[in-house]
């Protein structure tokens, strides 16, 4: 299901919902609006009560006798990169529900919300080999290349996240949060290898999960194949067989999480069935709160 271009609209009315509620949120915990250094110049606008009294020009006062505000802009001073999966797991799930469609909206979004925040961002997909699809520029027009590119990926083979993300390591040379959007199906030390070979790097994983790998729509004897490697295998799928694969899934969904706590990594676990929206707003959410979290130390 390809990613239509109103799907950046929609977005912007996403960010400036939560805009709004962040600031809202940020007035009654009486925050101050940052200052100095990492900030640019941006205007002036009248004063109003309640704004921080150190931002009055008073150079301008002197001139008008009136009260302005020196409004500033935070400059790019984090990069956000996006690491989307292409492994032939993620081709899975019915239209709506598909685990790469549902993915590749994250890793849009989270470029979209970077560059609406004065971040960079670079989005890369993570397979066989790691391809880099944006060009270095956090616009609204490199959006909507990035968004047919990601149109055009098609999902196939395997993903080796320890060599994966370890190759992508080397080339990270600033502050940045590094997203993983995966299924992450591979083995756990390897996923493990991986985060740790991001180093300082502040990490989120984000894991999607389609409704059809929670609750298998099969039922008695039914041949298996995996996506990645061809193979296939018999079984009788029903009773304690179903009871156990479910069992086996939220096991590596827990040890997924557990070894990105262990490395100081966030992790969130999405359904594909879910709203869109209404799941990335969550995880921004927590993501934001984190991040404000990490400048209060």
């Amino acid at each position: 299901m390809p990613i239509e271009p109103s799907f950046l609209d929609e977005l912007a009315r996403l960010e400036a919902s939560l805009t709004r509620e962040t600031d809202s949120r940020r007035r009654g915990e009486q925050e101050s609006p940052d200052v100095g250094e990492g900030l640019t110049f941006s205007d002036y606008r009248r004063y109003t009560p309640g704004d921080d009294v150190r931002l009055v020009d008073w150079r301008v006062y002197a001139r008008t006798d009136e009260y302005f505000i020196k409004q500033y802009e935070a400059e790019r001073n984090l990069t956000v990169h996006v690491l989307l999966d292409t492994s032939a797991s993620m081709d899975f799930g019915d239209e709506g529900e598909h685990k790469f469609a549902f993915g590749a909206r994250f890793a849009l979004a989270f470029a979209y919300f970077a560059a609406a925040g004065h971040d960079s961002f670079r989005v890369s997909t993570i397979g066989t080999d790691v391809e880099r699809l944006d060009r270095g520029r956090s616009t609204r027009g490199e959006l909507l290349a990035l968004l047919d590119r990601l149109n055009e990926v098609e999902p196939d083979g395997r993903t080796d996240f320890a060599e994966a993300l370890a190759t992508y390591a080397k080339t990270i040379r600033s502050r940045s949060l590094v997203v993983v959007v995966s299924d992450f199906i591979d083995d756990p030390d390897a996923i493990e290898d991986g985060l740790a070979a991001l180093g300082r790097s502040d990490v989120l994983l984000v894991q999607v999960v389609a409704p059809a790998e929670r609750d298998p729509d099969v039922a008695g004897d039914a041949v298996f194949e995996d996506p990645e490697t061809g193979t296939t295998q018999r079984a009788y799928f029903a009773g304690s067989t179903a009871e156990s694969y479910r069992d086996r899934l939220d096991a590596h969904i827990d040890d997924v999480a557990a070894r990105a706590r262990r490395l100081r990594a966030d992790h969130v676990v999405v359904d594909t069935d879910a709203d869109f929206f209404e799941s990335f707003a969550e995880v921004w959410r927590r993501q934001d709160e984190r991040e404000r979290r990490r400048r209060r130390r």
